[in-house]
């Protein structure tokens, strides 16, 4: 299926069934591969960063987290491409699980998130299997951490590492890891850790489909997230429109 050009990536035109069904095959088939979930923000830190667009060129799928993704992929064709939230692809993702036996490990969050993150979803989706956790350090991994890290992947082999790092770190750190790692699928939702225990609140879903969770988002959190979304999205439209009346090239 053809892929979705925007700006300098290139987006999967999925939505959360195709998602889940993609996923799956992917580890029935003892394939290797990592998962970016991206929107507006992902997309502008890939023009901004060679190494972050380079990550998102080698994912093996980049599906559409926001809605301008979707209105895009839209608009070039692709009816059946919806949003494919990171929070939700992982609760999807996981209730699939359960009934094929596919196994998980979850990296990343503030010191304990990752271990109530397991606690959470092996209390909303009985039978899930959740092999390990580890939460890294707020900095590169040192070369100690790094194997301790790839040896006990290894012992435990799970099927999918979820990353919830913020971007563009956690698709940094799959471009980086997911040749190193004993594992099928690296999948990087960013603060799906912090929705899932409850430390922060998702926006209602009727501003999640209007394109309106940004406002949510900012309102939460102001200090850490006004940038991404003040500066970031007139930057994107800005771009979007050079693109679509072809007056600018992004390769």
């Amino acid at each position: 299926m053809k892929k979705v050009k925007v700006l300098n990536i290139l987006v999967n035109p999925l939505n959360l069934k195709s998602g889940v069904n993609s996923i799956r095959t992917r580890i029935a088939e003892q394939g290797k591969g990592y998962v970016t979930v991206t929107g507006v923000h992902g997309v502008m830190e890939s023009l901004r960063r060679p190494e972050v667009r380079d990550a998102h060129r080698a994912a093996w799928l980049t599906v559409p987290d926001g809605m301008p993704l979707v209105y895009i992929g839209r608009m070039f064709g692709h009816k059946e491409i919806d949003r494919c939230y990171g929070p939700d692809l992982m609760l999807a993702v996981m209730e699939d699980s359960v009934k094929h036996g596919y196994t998980h490990y979850f990296y990343g969050g503030q010191e304990g998130r990752a271990q109530e993150l397991k606690q959470a979803m092996e209390q909303r989706f009985p039978g899930v299997k959740i092999v390990g956790t580890y939460t890294p350090p707020f900095r590169p991994l040192n070369e100690q951490e790094k194997q301790e890290l790839i040896d006990q992947v290894r012992q435990l082999k799970p099927h999918i590492v979820w990353v919830g790092l913020s971007t563009p770190k956690q698709e940094l750190f799959m471009h980086e890891y997911m040749p190193l790692l004993d594992t099928n699928v690296m999948i990087g939702v960013g603060a799906a850790f912090d929705f899932h225990t409850g430390h922060i609140k998702s926006a209602p879903h009727w501003m999640q489909r209007s394109a309106l969770e940004w406002a949510y988002r900012v309102y939460q959190e102001p200090r850490r997230l006004w940038k991404r979304y003040f500066v970031n999205n007139p930057l994107f439209i800005w771009n979007f429109t050079l693109q679509l009346l072809k007056l600018r090239k992004y390769d």
